[in-house]
């Protein structure tokens, strides 16, 4: 009794205590509400609930799958179609914020030291308006009689407005503008990091700044733009408010589709089948980017 006394008082006031409260919270918040949507992914969907998995039949538990959402998925055109727009999507919003992040993160880092905080403000400060504020407002500005149709036809640049909401173009310019400071953020915190030594010894050898850069510079915020680019890939996969607002009823986003699923067709198993294999299709990049993140967490030798 008393050992078991000793075990629990230092469990409890020992660093298991500490490391225990956030796997709870985790364990709370993500791992048991993932289960409920996988048990409701092999559920049967019946009048306005999904049937129990288990059942008894004298007095032995009868287990009952159903997995013909997932077969519905792989055979449907739809899904399948979804699927890769919603990685292309997000495939080419991050190729554009790696392509506008860098060089703006590598101005920061570059920046006198009494101005990195005010650049690094400016960055975030969009995060201190309301996310659906902000797409609400370029859907005014891009409309046909918005602020930049108005303004190119005053310049007589053109003479009709231009048709840039409800197309990808619209979609991308909310993608890339919500998650651009994603992108930036990780790549300053690692250029900022990078020892300027090196590229004075390439100076001295003679190498050009140019190839410098290309040689030493890039290389060395490897791990800073995997970081950026799993931090805009894994949310614009699933994104869904973005498509809604910019993208027009024509944009196929399987974020919009798991929201049909659920409130329009009411058919709870299809939309948690759907989630559960948008999960899996993220897993690989969420694993990338935890490597690379231990890594540059590591200490160097």
């Amino acid at each position: 009794m008393n050992n078991m006394t000793n075990y629990l008082r230092r469990f409890f006031n020992g660093r298991h205590l500490v490391i225990g409260i956030p796997y709870l919270w985790f364990l709370m918040l993500a791992l048991v509400p993932l289960f409920i949507v996988l048990k409701i992914s092999v559920s049967e969907m019946e009048s306005t609930s999904v049937s129990n998995m288990v059942s008894w039949s004298q007095g032995w538990p009868s287990i009952k799958l159903n997995f013909a959402s997932y077969v519905f998925i792989g055979s449907d055109e739809l899904y399948v179609k979804a699927y890769l727009s919603s990685l292309n999507y997000a495939l080419l919003t991050t190729v554009i914020c790696l392509v506008i992040g860098y060089p703006f993160a590598y101005f920061m880092a570059r920046s006198p030291k009494h101005l990195q905080p005010m650049l690094l403000m400016l960055i975030m400060l969009p995060f201190w308006t309301s996310f659906l504020l902000r797409i609400y407002a370029w859907k005014t500005l891009l409309v046909s009689n918005g602020v930049i149709n108005n303004v190119l036809m005053s310049l007589g640049i053109i003479k009709l407005p231009l048709e840039m909401m409800n197309t990808p173009f619209s979609l991308m310019v909310g993608m890339v503008y919500s998650y651009l400071p994603f992108m930036i953020l990780p790549l300053y915190a690692n250029l900022s990091k990078l020892d300027m030594r090196y590229l004075e010894a390439a100076a001295d050898l003679g190498t050009s700044p140019l190839k410098a850069f290309w040689l030493i510079t890039v290389p060395l915020s490897k791990a800073g733009i995997i970081a950026g680019a799993m931090l805009v890939f894994i949310p614009a996969v699933g994104e869904y408010v973005i498509p809604e607002l910019l993208g027009g009823p024509n944009t196929l986003m399987i974020g919009r589709v798991l929201w049909d699923e659920f409130f329009s067709n009411n058919d709870w198993p299809m939309a948690s089948a759907v989630a559960v294999v948008m999960i899996l299709l993220i897993m690989l990049p969420m694993a990338i980017y935890n490597k690379y993140q231990s890594e540059q967490l590591e200490p160097k030798p």
